[in-house]
């Protein structure tokens, strides 16, 4: 089953987005911060990994940097953020995402877009 990492710093839209990814088949490991993702994106290889903008700390766009530069396969980046306005989209793609998705995020348009990047999960409603 395709590894999706997930990191989000707010628990509840994390849990939520957790239970919603391992209804649709997906294989998930969760982290709460950038480092901590970054540390799991080292140990395992996600398939894809929705990373929020909005991380305190070390936010996003350097989370997506940082993946980039690691050795080894690529995983998909998508940008989870509350903004849709198109600088917000621009940047997100300088960083290294592969995808735009704007909080909250729409269980429907979330299967599409991971069948679409090419990881659907077994269980996939779309």
């Amino acid at each position: 089953m395709p590894l999706v990492l997930l990191i989000e710093d707010n628990a509840d839209a994390r849990d939520a987005l957790r239970v919603l990814l391992e209804l649709d088949g997906y294989d998930v490991e969760a982290a709460g911060d950038g480092a901590q993702g970054l540390e799991i994106a080292r140990a395992k290889t996600p398939a894809v990994a929705l990373i929020d903008i909005g991380l305190p700390g070390m936010d996003g766009y350097e989370v997506a940097r940082r993946l980039r530069a690691m050795a080894g396969p690529r995983a998909y980046l998508v940008a989870l953020t509350g903004y849709s306005d198109p600088d917000d989209r621009r940047r997100a793609e300088e960083a290294g995402f592969d995808a735009h998705v704007v909080k909250p995020v729409d269980p429907e348009e979330l299967t599409r877009l991971l069948t679409r990047l090419g990881a659907p999960g077994p269980g996939s409603r779309g």
